[in-house]
Order: structure tokens, then C-alpha cells, then sequence
């Protein structure tokens, strides 16, 4: 049975150039790269290089690099370290209802130790209102905190207008953004935009799990959540995870040209849902100008866990929503105002560069047959 991935939203194929170098790293170049000698030096200089990549990709400084095991410390170093260093400034936090689990909870736990915290809503689009922004930021916001492309519907949010929502009311605050879904797919240039802090993710882009980087705007200032060494600049110090950066490293020297790649993303988007509003039963719940590597659609009736199991059986992998939920209710959904009907039974759909227009016509085929036979939920 030919297998089709349709899950990358959750991970990615690792790809052969960062496997390549992984494997390099570790038999080849394994220095430690704090050690003083010429086998460190090795592994420093390819630590170096993966900087330079990452910082080409969002034209950074790579001084403005900061590499961590992911997005999920990422996002934690960004909303602790940020609510820590401007505590005497305000304790105020503006997010979105939507956000990443990894962001949401760690606002959640600065909620319950004494800090204000104002969750936007999303429209019926999945996006932030910027006027609903204007009126939650204020001199005592310390941290805005919005991701570029949502996880679960691909719905872009306008991060550009937020840095003058930021300096029109006069707050101190920093400006993060997770950019885990939009690192290497669309142009984010966190200078240009006044971005102060991004957090990105190695296996969203064919790279392998262990691996991230946090950006921090040249001049801003966050807390460290570690201590104990003096890799990363003290802000993440312990010995540096060598393979999983270099070929992170490589992955994103690996990314294809991030227009041309656009285009292909949006003709399997368009096949995909042209296929999909043929269903009489389907809800496609992304709304066409979200990022076409991601489609969230309901088969109403037929609960998420029923359709993925099907699926799977035909060698089809897709998701319920995201990986780190680990099946429980969408949280992005229901701020949505979606029904109970459309969220217990969303699917997520989301491709890479490996799929091709017959792995669309496949799911859609067996969308149909699930449709026709599978058992609805009472």
C-alpha cells in the first residue's frame, strides 16, 4: 500500500541533505563545540554556519540567532523571558484565544502568578481584529504575543500592524511572534515587520525534531529560563544538540524557492478543496486566503478519531487538529465559534513539497467512500 503523508503541519520528511549532515556531525565532525581544540572548532564553525542560514532566511544578524530544541521552548523563552524582564514595567499580556498550546499555557501559568492577561478573539475567518488589539494594548502591556499562520486552519494573521498598534499606545511591550507554521513558507522579515522575538521549528521543514531558534531583535532583552553555561549567550546554555542544528541548518539551506514553492502549495490547495466542495457533507473550514499548505474541513456527522482511523487504514495520514493536543477538543475552533458538530468532527489536511496531485485525488477519493459508509454519530 503506496503511503500519503498529509500531516506535515504536525512533522516533516526529514530530507536527504538533513540526514546528510546529521549523520556528518556525528561521525564525522563531533566535537563538542565549546571545546578548545581543533574537534570543537569543527563543530563550531558548522554551528556558525547554521546561523548564518537561518539569519539569511529571515534577513537577520546572525548574532540575532539563538537556537533551542523547538518551538515549544522557543515560545516559553519568548512569553517567560519577556514578562520577567519588563516586570517593572507592566504585567499586562495581549495573545489570541488561538494561539499554540506552548503559548496559551505559559500566559495561563503568568495569569495565575499575578499577571493581567487579554486573549483576542478570532473572527469567522480565524484572524485577530487589529482595532480589538488597539484597545487591549496599553502602558502597561509588557508582551504582545501573536503566531503568523495558525496550526490548525492555515489562517494568516496580520502581524504587520502590530508593531504601530504597539508604539501608538505608547507600551513598552515586545512583540512575538511564532512563526513555527510560517518559517520558510512565507517572507517574514522580523525587522521590517518590528518583530522583537520569533520562534521557528526545525521538523516543519524537513528538518529533524529537536532543533529550533528563537530570534531576538538586536537591543532587546529577555530573561533566561536555564542557567549553567555560556552557549547560546547564557539565554540557553547547555551543550549544543550539534547534528540536530547543522542539519536543521541544512534543511533550510535545502528550502526551494519560497515563491514558486507558494505556487505549487496553491494548486493542491485548490484541487483539494474543488474535490472536497463537491461532498455534500464537507464544511471546509479554512478560509481561502489562509496559507495553502494547510485545509481544516469537517465531514459532519462522522466524528475526527473515525475519519482518521479510515484513512490511515488506506495508508492516508492527516490529523484532528494539532499534534501536541494529542485528540482533545479544538481550542481554535470553538474560538471560531464553530459548532460541537463541525469541531468533533474536523480533520486537518496539510502538504509539503513531496505531495503530489494524485495523493489529492487519492484522499478525496476516500473521503468520498468514508462519507458513504462509515456510521454517523448520534
Amino acid at each position: 500500500m503506496k503511503e500519503i503523508y498529509l500531516d506535515n503541519s504536525a512533522t516533516t520528511q526529514v530530507c536527504p541533505e538533513a540526514c546528510a549532515k546529521a549523520v556528518e556531525m556525528m561521525t564525522e565532525k563531533y566535537g563538542n563545540p565549546s571545546s578548545l581544540h581543533s574537534k570543537g572548532f569543527e563543530a563550531q564553525k558548522e554551528l556558525e554556519a547554521a546561523r548564518r542560514a537561518a539569519a539569511e532566511l529571515l534577513s537577520a544578524e546572525p548574532g540575532e540567532i539563538y537556537f533551542t530544541s523547538g518551538g515549544t521552548e522557543s515560545n516559553n523563552t519568548a512569553v517567560f523571558g519577556a514578562a520577567a524582564a519588563l516586570a517593572r514595567r507592566g504585567n499586562k499580556i495581549v495573545t489570541t484565544a488561538f494561539e499554540h498550546s506552548s503559548v496559551l499555557e505559559a500566559a495561563q501559568a503568568l495569569e495565575k502568578k499575578g499577571c493581567e492577561v487579554v486573549y483576542l478573539k478570532p473572527d469567522s475567518k480565524g484572524r485577530f481584529s487589529p482595532d480589538e488589539l488597539a484597545e487591549a494594548v496599553d502602558k502597561n502591556t509588557v508582551l504582545v504575543s501573536i503566531m503568523a499562520v495558525n496550526n490548525e486552519t492555515g489562517a494568516v494573521q496580520p502581524v504587520e500592524q502590530v508593531k504601530k498598534i504597539i508604539d501608538r499606545s505608547g507600551s513598552p511591550a515586545l512583540f512575538h511572534v511564532d512563526a513555527v507554521q510560517a518559517f520558510g513558507k512565507l517572507p517574514l522579515r522580523p525587522g521590517k515587520l518590528g518583530i522583537d522575538l520569533l520562534s521557528a521549528s526545525s521538523h516543519k521543514i524537513h528538518g529533524p525534531k529537536g532543533a529550533g531558534i528563537l530570534y531576538i531583535r538586536r537591543g532587546a532583552r529577555i530573561m533566561p529560563l536555564h542557567y549553567g553555561g555560556e552557549q547560546e549567550k547564557k539565554l540557553r546554555p547547555g551543550t549544543e544538540a550539534a547534528p540536530l542544528i547543522c542539519a536543521m541548518g541544512a534543511a533550510i539551506k535545502a528550502l526551494p524557492d519560497m515563491n514558486a514553492e507558494l505556487a505549487y502549495m496553491r494548486e493542491l490547495n485548490a484541487r483539494c478543496r474543488e474535490g472536497l466542495s463537491g461532498i455534500e457533507s464537507v464544511i471546509i473550514n479554512s478560509g481561502e486566503d489562509c496559507l495553502p499548505y494547510i485545509i481544516n474541513f469537517s465531514l459532519r456527522g462522522i466524528r475526527s478519531e473515525t475519519i482518521l482511523h479510515y484513512l490511515a487504514s488506506k495508508g492516508i495520514f492527516v490529523s484532528s487538529g494539532s499534534a501536541c493536543a494529542k485528540g482533545r477538543k479544538s481550542h481554535v475552533l470553538e474560538a471560531m465559534g464553530l459548532s460541537g458538530e463541525l469541531i468533533g468532527s474536523a480533520v486537518r489536511v496539510s502538504f509539503s513539497r513531496y505531495n503530489t496531485a494524485d495523493d489529492i485525488d487519492e484522499l478525496i477519493k476516500e473521503v468520498i467512500n468514508a462519507d458513504n459508509t462509515l456510521a454517523r454519530s448520534k
